[in-house]
């Protein structure tokens, strides 16, 4: 089967079986969102969604994350993965936030890297779900289910990324994303 064949199988499959696939990070905002996928690195998202509502709750926005201090943080989040390392992290993004971007989550992917805890897969992320842009972030989900149906060949994330971007109808980039992290979760 060619692989254009394989996309058209895939797009459709999973277009009819799955039209409204969505993160399972729970958040109200931008804000939260990016909160929520920074923490998300090493972890599951069932654990995020334990921590972040007290989290939300104390800290509802970059100002009052950003007047905190890493200890503080720590408090909220210790049940998660690098804890100490995502406290940090979290704000000094929210510092940036509010002095680089006056309070608003950018849409440009490079934009978001800049921030401490935002690689490429959390900047993907935010960019395809808050923007719908069409961007793919690559998680071990996504990198495994790409290469075992066929979709990529690629063996680091980013080849996985760019083959999924390149041969992927754009509309539907940043809905295949969640198609196959679902699929590797719980298939």
């Amino acid at each position: 089967m060619l692989k254009k064949e394989r996309y058209k199988i895939f797009v459709s499959h999973f277009a009819a079986k799955q039209p409204d696939a969505e993160t399972e990070l729970h958040y109200n905002n931008p804000f939260q969102l990016l909160v929520a996928v920074i923490l998300s690195a090493q972890c599951t998202d069932k654990r995020i969604n334990q921590v972040t509502p007290a989290l939300f709750q104390r800290f509802p926005n970059a100002k009052t994350l950003a007047d905190t201090t890493p200890d503080i943080v720590f408090d909220y989040i210790r049940s998660v993965s690098y804890p100490n390392n995502k406290a940090k992290h979290l704000v000094g993004m929210a510092k940036m936030l509010l002095n680089d971007f006056n309070d608003e989550v950018p849409s440009d992917i490079d934009q978001l890297q800049k921030m401490p805890g935002v690689g490429r897969k959390t900047a993907n992320v935010i960019a395809s779900v808050i923007y719908n842009a069409p961007a793919m972030a690559v998680d071990t989900h996504v990198f495994r289910v790409a290469n075992r149906i066929g979709l990529s060949s690629g063996k680091t994330p980013l080849a996985v990324e760019k083959e999924l971007v390149k041969n992927l109808p754009e509309e539907t980039i940043h809905i295949a994303h969640h198609w196959l992290i679902l699929h590797g979760r719980y298939v």
